[in-house]
């Protein structure tokens, strides 16, 4: 283990995915790779551990089903770059990640983020703060408002914005002290139901394992695309009129992608049909959202019994905001981490992270929690649901400043040509080039049996078990 920072962060996440004290993990742990992400906060140390956490998981997993405990090699340089873009086209270009009135504006008392990139959420700003030709226009709007108006005000219309605040001023509010009494893995377990049959082998684990995606953007995406990693049968519901043509190349690797209106009866049958022959479900709706639709844990629970349940959403599930639509760069306003990054480089606007680090790192972490259920299923039939939240991870993350962890290696800056599998990805866009796995588990081939795909490019049924 080169680096004893990585070590000890891993063996915490791991514990708390656990719930014990026991500092001993389930497989030997090696950090290869060189370089850091510069930053605030350490972002590469992040990345590292929270992928050794999945694949450790992975490894349990294996033992509980009867092959060899392997080794694991994480590579911090690789895992960064999983952080940021994976995939490289060729002779073609990625859609453009933001929407061109998205992000940071200064208000006459601080600043605040508008996220737009869905149409209903810039449909919203622009009913608040009027149609502007170009992003200066908008700016001289915003410098209007006050921060925290203005963030109300749009939030209350069903938009997404967040002002930002300090970590100390997150550390007060009224949501910042809810996510601090909540654990990283919010778990509960559910009574036992028949052992499941599943043959679990050393080179891919999870072949035949059923996994029901209800995800979307990065976060919960980024968990599913680990999972299909190791030969899961993902299979990805989103509605009619969703897309997110920019995620696509990204997040779909690996998987089957159906779409299914969960407001037609004929619809929600072949559903429920599909919950029924899972063994776990990925979602990331807010708080509520598939309660609403009459699919809440109970009903869940109800159709699938064993189920391992695994969901997370922004700024915790407790607490005023629990219900509050947010992302990533929302969070990183919200709880201290944009400003920190602007005093940390000497600047006078906003600095979050260098990578969209919270969703990165919470889709690793509910990885593992599917595998650590999964593990459960085999020892006891047990199934479980674990909560998971972008602010709870971002607690986390800011226990450690760059005072805590210093880094003596090189800075990553961009993705080079020896960072890439030497065989091209022949996708729907056109041929690309994916970046090489982050982790090498001993005779476990972290491989992926579908390119990425457009949403809605599948039909909504699962394969035949092998």
């Amino acid at each position: 283990m080169s680096d004893p920072h990585i070590l000890q962060w891993t063996q915490s996440l791991y514990s708390q995915l656990t719930a014990t004290d026991d500092a001993s993990l389930p497989a030997a742990l090696h950090v290869g790779g060189a370089g850091y992400l510069p930053c605030a906060y350490p972002v590469t140390e992040f990345a590292t551990a929270s992928v050794a956490v999945a694949s450790l998981a992975l490894a349990a997993f294996m033992a509980e089903g009867g092959t060899t405990s392997p080794d694991i090699m994480v590579d911090r340089r690789l895992a960064s770059l999983w952080f940021a873009t994976t995939f490289r086209p060729q002779n073609w270009e990625l859609p453009p990640v933001w929407d061109a009135i998205a992000g940071d504006y200064a208000t006459a008392d601080g600043w605040i983020r508008l996220h737009t990139n869905a149409p209903v959420h810039r449909k919203v700003v622009e009913g608040i703060l009027g149609q502007h030709p170009d992003r200066q226009a908008l700016a001289l709007t915003v410098k209007t408002w006050r921060k925290a108006v203005l963030e109300q005000t749009l939030v209350e219309a069903g938009g997404c914005a967040a002002e930002m605040r300090s970590a100390a001023e997150w550390q007060q509010h009224i949501q910042g002290k809810s996510v601090a009494q909540e654990p990283l893995f919010q778990r509960s377990i559910f009574p036992p139901q028949p052992k499941p049959a599943w043959s679990v082998s050393a080179h891919r684990p999870l072949r035949g394992i059923r996994v029901l995606d209800l995800t979307r953007i990065i976060a919960g995406p980024v968990a599913t695309r680990f999972l299909a990693g190791f030969g899961a049968d993902v299979l990805r519901i989103d509605p009619f009129g969703w897309e997110e043509s920019s995620q696509e190349p990204e997040v779909t690797l690996g998987k089957r992608c159906a779409r299914l209106n969960l407001h037609n009866p004929q619809d929600r049958h072949t559903f429920e049909q599909l919950l029924r022959e899972a063994d776990v479900i990925v979602h990331g709706y807010r708080a509520g959202a598939l309660q609403k639709l009459g699919y809440g844990p109970t009903q869940r629970r109800l159709l699938a019994p064993g189920l391992v349940d695994v969901c997370l959403n922004a700024y915790g599930w407790s607490g005023p905001w629990r219900e509050r639509r947010g992302f990533d760069s929302l969070v990183q306003m919200s709880c201290g981490i944009a400003e920190r990054g602007m005093h940390w480089i000497g600047s006078d606007k906003p600095h979050p992270l260098p990578v969209q680090g919270l969703d990165h790192a919470t889709g690793y972490l509910m990885a593992a929690a599917v595998l650590h259920g999964l593990t459960e299923r085999l020892q006891s039939g047990q199934g479980s649901e674990t909560r998971l939240s972008l602010a709870r991870t971002a607690a986390e993350l800011m226990q450690f400043t760059d005072q805590n962890i210093g880094q003596k290696e090189p800075e990553i800056t961009r993705a080079e040509k020896s960072d890439f599998s030497g065989t091209p990805e022949h996708t729907q866009w056109g041929d690309g080039w994916r970046l090489l796995p982050p982790v090498h588990i001993t005779g476990t081939e972290m491989t992926w049996d579908f390119p990425a795909s457009v949403l809605g490019s599948a039909q909504p049924a699962w394969l035949e078990r092998q």
